[in-house]
């Protein structure tokens, strides 16, 4: 167990933290809120012991081991494999058996009957002791299984750790942690530099996970199936909820409600006293009432309402105008140090397309996005803007590559120079950079403020295509969220690579997936794309189990012999079950489909309706809105009736079957 007893931190007037004390139990999962600048990272810290603080304020248990991820890794320097860089994680148990190992030879070369044999032979039983209940008798399969899940492969064992990237880096440290298995694990961003598949694994991994673990995550799919405890810190006060996100996010506002009805209630009461008070305050008569009111008063313990955290604000301006179709890409190739990232890569995407690239890390995700953004070139191949396209390019390291000599306002100031002072400080103002806080360097803003701000530089110009590679990552929910409701609403074409499921699936309409030097479009959002990969594993899988049902029957069949009558209705039972396995799923899709269609067909009507009456004209705000309004649903209703055509084609398919 791990507490952290009266933490009070204060810089300048901002308190950071105010009298904190909490706990961290066995077996705990506790994921930690707050915006960005409220003090997770620092807690964190303080709790790992690399951020020093007054002597008792942190206590833990004798045998409670802490692991902590850094946000951000430091560069390796050590001449190790990565093998041999994740097996130091158990430093302290291969020192041990080397010992075990030594106090075996010496056994053998000291009279049985001494002193000093007695002595070896006990310090022999306790490290044995130790080492049984250790798991080092399979360390190398659990290396291997930790480092493959977190995505490196076999031909990475052997390669120097240095030479690995700074995402890389962090999923080795990770996977150190993991190895390691102390009581209590501390990671901050976590899923930063994980790929879907990696991410998938990091949270089964984690849901099995028997120690404590604190997770500063601001992906909230992740917080819900891994954490089970939420902790919020906000304005310095830390707030404990029994729950996951989703539940957290409930509670909340439910504590407010009451919290807000039990000051509205105290303040009617106080203010109903210091009326009387006030009233007879001179008589006589009424003198003992009055004191009575007035000690209730000194004794009343006021409450208070939690000032409310602030919020950036912003939404991206009208995007220009542009030619339907917005890019074109043909036959694209690139290689890296001899390795095919892309090859023969074609497609075609058109104006109000929001479309999610997808892949593992080193698929070529964010070189297929810095090729089309003009920062990287391609091999061979073309890539066409349509007509009148403004491209605006966010990178991954837009953040880290702001130039930190510069303010916030001198950032901004460089990047657009036909906007006006008072524009540029109201637009960092959206994004909470007010009044002295223009002034603060890039060196000392947080990785959460960095990014606001290389947000804020990104949208001053406008765009009607934007190219965005990891924009979420520092961001807090509440700013993710922000972020998401403006691109819905965006009408210029997106193409997004991100890790952040639930973020994404809100205003994707397409999902291009990077594999194996290819790519392949799929439509629908990040849940409809990870439905059609389950399901085309699990028709595979089916495929495969039909064939091998079928060999034993051509066996007995090229023998000359037949299935008894019992073991054909087996079998015919068995292929019954298979094809109703296969049919359910897309009868469900078809259903769905159908409802869609018949919801925005509705719409549709509805919109056309509006857009015959003349005076709608006369409004071009309101005619722009319904316009798009239009274009939104026709291009949803194509979908759907797209994915309903393929779910009938399919139910056909397996009728036949």
């Amino acid at each position: 167990m791990l507490s952290i007893n009266h933490l009070d931190i204060r810089y300048g007037d901002k308190h950071l933290f105010k009298d904190l004390s909490i706990q961290v139990h066995d077996g705990k999962r506790i994921g930690l809120l707050g915006v960005n600048g409220a003090g997770k990272s620092t807690l964190l810290k303080i709790m790992a012991g690399v951020t020093e603080c007054d002597d008792g304020v942190v206590s833990r248990s004798k045998y409670f081991s802490v692991a902590y991820l850094p946000q951000e890794p430091g560069a390796l320097v050590s001449g190790r494999s990565l093998y041999q860089e994740a097996e130091s994680a158990f430093a302290e148990l291969l020192k041990l058996q080397k010992e075990v190992d030594r106090i075996n030879e010496g056994l053998s070369e000291i009279d049985p009957r001494s002193e000093e044999f007695a002595v070896m032979l006990e310090r022999q039983g306790e490290i044995q002791h130790r080492i049984e209940g250790s798991g080092i008798y399979t360390m190398r399969a659990r290396i291997e299984k930790i480092l493959l899940g977190l995505g490196f492969h076999k031909d990475d064992m052997d390669r120097p750790a240095a030479s690995f990237s700074g995402g890389w880096v962090m999923r080795l440290m990770l996977a150190k942690m993991l190895l390691s298995a102390p009581s209590l694990l501390l990671l901050d961003e976590p899923t930063n530099h994980l790929d879907l598949t990696s991410l998938t694994w990091v949270e089964e991994f984690l849901r099995s996970y028997e120690g404590a673990m604190v997770i500063i995550s601001h992906d909230r799919t992740f917080l819900d199936k891994v954490t089970s405890t939420t902790w919020e810190l906000s304005l310095g006060k830390l707030s404990v909820y029994k729950g996951n996100y989703s539940y957290y996010e409930k509670e909340k506002v439910e504590r407010k409600t009451i919290e807000k009805a039990a000051y509205d209630n105290q303040q009617a009461q106080i203010k109903q006293s210091m009326q009387f008070i006030q009233r007879f305050r001179a008589k006589s008569t009424k003198a003992k009432q009055v004191q009575s009111r007035v000690k209730q008063l000194e004794k009343m313990e006021l409450l208070e309402i939690g000032e409310e955290d602030r919020q950036i604000h912003f939404s991206f301006p009208p995007a220009p105008q542009s030619g339907r179709d917005v890019i074109t890409v043909t036959n694209l190739c690139k290689n890296f140090a001899g390795k095919k990232v892309l090859e023969n890569v074609s497609f075609q995407f058109q104006r109000g397309d929001k479309v999610a690239v997808v892949g593992v890390n080193g698929a070529g995700r964010s070189t297929l996005v810095k090729i089309i953004a003009g920062a990287v070139a391609a091999d061979s191949g073309e890539v066409n803007l349509g007509h009148k396209v403004q491209l605006s390019y966010f990178g991954q390291h837009q953040a880290q590559e702001l130039s930190p000599a510069l303010t916030a306002l001198d950032t901004l100031s460089l990047s657009v120079k036909d906007m006006t002072i008072t524009r540029i400080r109201s637009l960092l103002g959206a994004f909470l950079f007010r009044g002295e806080e223009v002034d603060k360097k890039v060196a000392v803003l947080s990785g959460g403020e960095k990014s606001r701000l290389a947000l804020a530089k990104m949208i001053a110009s406008p765009a009607n295509c934007m190219l965005l590679d990891e924009p979420t990552n520092h961001l807090d929910i509440s700013s993710q969220e922000v972020l998401q409701a403006a691109m819905a609403q965006y009408d210029g074409f997106i193409l997004v690579v991100s890790h952040n499921r639930y973020f994404l699936d809100s205003f994707v309409n397409k999902v291009l997936e990077v594999k194996n030097g290819a790519v392949t479009v799929y439509e629908g959002n990040i849940s409809d794309y990870l439905i059609k990969i389950a399901t085309d594993e699990d028709e595979r899988q089916e495929s495969e189990q039909a064939r091998k049902m079928q060999e034993p029957e051509s066996q007995i069949s090229g023998q000359g012999g037949r299935l008894s009558r019992k073991e054909q209705r087996k079998q015919d039972a068995q292929q019954r079950q298979l094809l109703n396995k296969k049919i359910g799923p897309w009868k469900k899709k078809a259903q769905e489909a159908e409802k869609k269609v018949e919801t925005l067909e509705v719409l549709q009507q509805d919109l056309e309706e509006k857009m015959a009456d003349p005076d709608l004209y006369q409004d071009q705000k309101v005619w722009l809105k319904v316009s798009a309004e239009y274009d939104d649903c026709c291009r949803r209703l194509e979908r759907w009736y797209k994915k309903w055509e393929e779910a009938q084609g399919k139910l056909e398919g397996l009728s036949v079957e």
